[in-house]
């Protein structure tokens, strides 16, 4: 029998426009959004668009609070730290099961992916060479062959998007990065797992001097501008 071809409801499709605008960085970390204005913006009802932010504030995404409106996520410096520490977590792990199961197609897809990357670096298109930096690190998950590691990641993959996109635009971090994915693409094809292992944890680790140490640190200046502001 034929499945039903449902086309997407209004609320999937303000949903997913917003959800690309936080992810790509066109709304600042904790910008506030107007539900009027989206609502213009997209030529639609607002019902659809407060419908959009229930279902990204369920995705943590967005923060709506009683009173004051609907906000960017935000990350203070010790709730970055446990991101990163979650991610180093899922992602090695899932490193050393996709060595272990299927280490060939990790080396095919890895491959293919920094090829994307150095067209990207070629012709300038950073926002074609981030794209390629989370389809990377989606292909460690792919190969892994358990779902519910992967599941897990996607709890914090948009967050770690959004991040990277706000930073990974820096000369001196795209660099570094995709220097980093190169050895790492080698490490596995070598089968070397230690190497491998150090490879990806320098690279997303934040002790590691990687940009998760430049976002920390603009994150402890924005908080000490405020608490300034108030103090004023």
């Amino acid at each position: 029998m034929a499945l039903f071809n449902r086309p997407k409801s209004l609320t999937e499709l303000v949903a997913e426009n917003l959800k690309d605008r936080i992810v790509s960085g066109e709304f600042d970390l904790g910008e506030q959004l107007s539900e009027a204005k989206i609502a213009k913006e997209l030529k639609v009802s607002r019902t659809p668009v407060r419908e959009a932010i229930n279902r990204l504030e369920m995705e943590g995404l967005l923060v709506v609070e009683p009173q004051r409106g609907s906000f960017v996520f935000d990350l203070e410096p010790d709730e970055l730290d446990k991101l990163i520490d979650a991610r180093v977590c899922l992602e090695t792990a899932a490193l050393k099961f996709a060595m272990q199961t299927k280490s060939k197609r990790l080396h095919v897809e890895l491959d293919k992916s920094v090829q994307e990357m150095n067209l990207a670096r070629d012709s300038g298109n950073d926002a074609e060479y981030l794209r390629q930096d989370t389809i990377f690190h989606q292909c460690i998950f792919d190969c892994a062959n358990n779902r519910f590691l992967n599941d897990a990641y996607q709890t914090i993959a948009l967050k770690v998007s959004a991040v990277r996109n706000r930073l990974g635009r820096h000369p001196r971090h795209m660099s570094r990065s995709h220097k980093q994915h190169i050895e790492l693409v080698k490490a596995v094809n070598q089968g070397d797992f230690q190497n491998a292992f150090k490879v990806l944890e320098n690279h997303i680790d934040k002790k590691s001097g990687s940009y998760w140490s430049e976002v920390t640190e603009k994150v402890k200046t924005k908080e000490e501008a405020l608490s300034a502001t108030s103090a004023n």
